[in-house]
C-alpha cells in the first residue's frame, strides 16, 4: 500500500528552505520505491491588485526552489518533475494540479507562522487538508520535530 500511495505525489514548495526541508523529510518515506515527485510552486496572483514582484522574478525564484528540491532528492532513485503554477488560491491551485497530474497523494511539510498570520492571510495547510478528495500526507519537518 505504501508504494501505491507514493506512486505519483504532488509536493508543494514555497521557498528554497521549505523545498530543502520537504525533500529531506520525504526521502525516507519513498526511498526504494518507484515514486514520482511532482514539485509544484504556486505563483500567487493578486487577483486584480498589483503583484509584489514581476512574473520573471517569481519564475526565477521558482527555479531556485526547484533546484533545492532536486539537490535534496539527488541521492535517491526518485523521479522528479517540476511545475510552476499560477493562481489566486494556493490550496485550490495545488488540489487542481493533483487532479491534473493524476496524483496518488499530496505530500508536504507545513510552514510555520503565528495563528494571527494564518488568520489574516489564510491557512494553506488547513485548506489543503479540508478541501480535497486527494489523499494528504503532512510530514513533520525534522528540525521542528527535534525541538
Amino acid at each position: 500500500m505504501t508504494e501505491s500511495f507514493f506512486r505519483r505525489v504532488v509536493v508543494p514548495v514555497a521557498n528554497p528552505d521549505d523545498a530543502e526541508a520537504t525533500a529531506a523529510t520525504l526521502v525516507p518515506y519513498v526511498e526504494g520505491t518507484d515514486c514520482t515527485v511532482i514539485a509544484v510552486h504556486v505563483i500567487e496572483k493578486a487577483g486584480g491588485a498589483p503583484d509584489k514582484a514581476s512574473v520573471e522574478q517569481r519564475e526565477q525564484a521558482a527555479q531556485d526552489i526547484f533546484t533545492a528540491v532536486s539537490d535534496g532528492l539527488s541521492d535517491s532513485r526518485i523521479t522528479l518533475e517540476t511545475e510552476t503554477l499560477y493562481g489566486t488560491d494556493i490550496a485550490e491551485t495545488v488540489i487542481d494540479a493533483a487532479h491534473e497530474f493524476d496524483a496518488t497523494a499530496i505530500v508536504f511539510t507545513p510552514r510555520g507562522g503565528s495563528r494571527w498570520r494564518k488568520l489574516l492571510t489564510g491557512d494553506v495547510t488547513h485548506n489543503l487538508v479540508n478541501n480535497t478528495d486527494v489523499p494528504i500526507l503532512v510530514l513533520n519537518d525534522r528540525e521542528v520535530s527535534e525541538e
